[in-house]
């Protein structure tokens, strides 16, 4: 297993909100995560930077069933979140998506809460993996809007799900069967927004090497104006 990543601002937000982390374990399976922050100037920093360090640290002390330890985790930084939300004016409203990835021979674990984003990437084709928690999503499941539809959406940004908003956590699991060759990408909503399903396919299979492909995607958002910050994680099989 190899994964790379890679995290920016932008072209239009003044400060990065995103934020990534990606480890190989001591087994050779790989545990990432990226989160985009929201609820303003500062405390969408702060939720994403609280996710991703909350997240890997209560992941990486556990042992036991993979799902159970990457809800734990996540709960734990919901709850956490959550509370400091509660308690400091500063950070009033905030709260952050998170989609995470365990990724060994056979098999990936994803979580996800938000409408951060997990791929499925062999040469045969793309797959999204994880189901958006946000207005749009649902008016596609309600058939109200189609999928080119919901790509262009005024009210596309509005999530219905994330990192502390609520108490209780409410984020879903997903196992993907892994095959050598295959790959994982992990991004926020500022690539997915701009760069399409077949775009990001033929990045990572035919773009070139993939230790760059995470960098060719960013470059690809940034010629389109990155209206949001930026971020990918690839993983290969």
């Amino acid at each position: 297993m190899e994964v790379w990543g890679i995290t920016h601002r932008g072209v239009v937000r003044q400060q990065n909100q995103d934020a990534f982390s990606a480890r190989t374990m001591d087994d050779g399976r790989v545990i990432a995560l990226v989160c985009d922050g929201m609820g303003g100037a500062r405390a969408g920093n702060v939720a994403s930077a609280m996710a991703v360090d909350l997240f890997m640290d209560r992941f990486l002390r556990e042992s036991g069933d993979d799902q159970e330890r990457m809800q734990r985790a996540a709960s734990q930084a919901n709850q956490e979140i959550f509370q400091k939300a509660a308690t400091d004016e500063d950070c009033t409203g905030m709260g952050t998506t998170l989609v995470a990835a365990l990724a060994g021979a056979g098999e990936a674990v994803i979580l996800n809460e938000g409408d951060s984003r997990a791929y499925h990437i062999t040469r045969d084709g793309i797959t999204r993996i994880t189901r958006d928690h946000s207005l749009v999503e649902d008016m596609v499941q309600r058939g109200e809007l189609t999928r080119e539809q919901a790509r262009n959406h005024p009210h596309k940004n509005l999530i219905t799900r994330a990192l502390g908003a609520e108490p209780e956590l409410r984020a879903d699991v997903f196992r993907q069967p892994l095959a050598a060759g295959d790959y994982l990408l992990l991004c926020s909503d500022g690539l997915s927004n701009v760069v399409s399903e077949q775009e990001l396919l033929y990045e990572v299979v035919h773009g070139g090497e993939a230790c760059t492909c995470c960098r060719r995607l960013l470059e690809i958002a940034l010629h389109r104006g990155a209206p949001d910050n930026v971020t990918a994680v690839l993983i290969q099989c």
